[in-house]
C-alpha cells in the first residue's frame, strides 16, 4: 500500500488532487502512477527562460528582463523570433544578435533548457 507521503515525495499534488485523495477512495498505485506521468508530460512539453534585455532589445521592450515560456527543443534563436515578432523594428538586429546562455556565449541553434538564463547582445557602440 502506498501512503499519501510517498505520493507527495513521488510526485506534488496540487490542492484540489489532494482534495480529491482524501474525499474519495481511489487506487493509490494508479494515482500515483497517473501524477508520474502528467508531470513528465509537463516537464517534457514547455520550459521557461529567463531573458535578459540590453540596448536595442531592452529600448523596444521596455523591460530589462523577460520570463518566456518555449515548447521542450527550443533553440536560443527563437527566444530572438520571438521578441522579433511582437517588435519588428528588431528585425535588423537579428543575423548580427550574439547570444549567451548562463554567462556562456552559444550558438544560435543551441537548445534551451528549463530554467536558463539567456541574454541578447546586439552590437553596441560607444566609449
Amino acid at each position: 500500500m502506498i501512503s499519501i507521503q510517498t505520493i507527495m515525495i513521488l510526485a506534488p499534488c496540487s490542492k484540489q488532487l489532494l482534495h480529491n485523495f482524501l474525499q474519495y477512495p481511489v487506487n493509490l498505485d494508479k494515482l500515483c502512477r497517473e501524477i508520474t506521468h502528467n508531470q513528465g508530460l509537463m516537464t517534457k512539453s514547455a520550459i521557461t527562460v529567463n531573458v535578459k534585455l540590453f540596448a536595442a532589445y531592452q529600448e523596444a521592450c521596455g523591460v530589462s528582463e523577460l520570463v518566456l515560456e518555449f515548447p521542450n527543443g527550443t533553440a536560443v534563436a527563437a527566444v530572438c523570433d520571438r521578441l522579433i515578432a511582437e517588435h519588428p523594428k528588431l528585425a535588423q538586429w537579428r543575423d548580427i544578435t550574439r547570444f549567451g546562455v548562463n554567462l556562456i556565449f552559444v550558438e544560435p541553434d543551441t537548445l534551451l533548457q528549463d530554467g536558463d538564463e539567456v541574454v541578447l547582445i546586439p552590437p553596441v557602440s560607444g566609449g
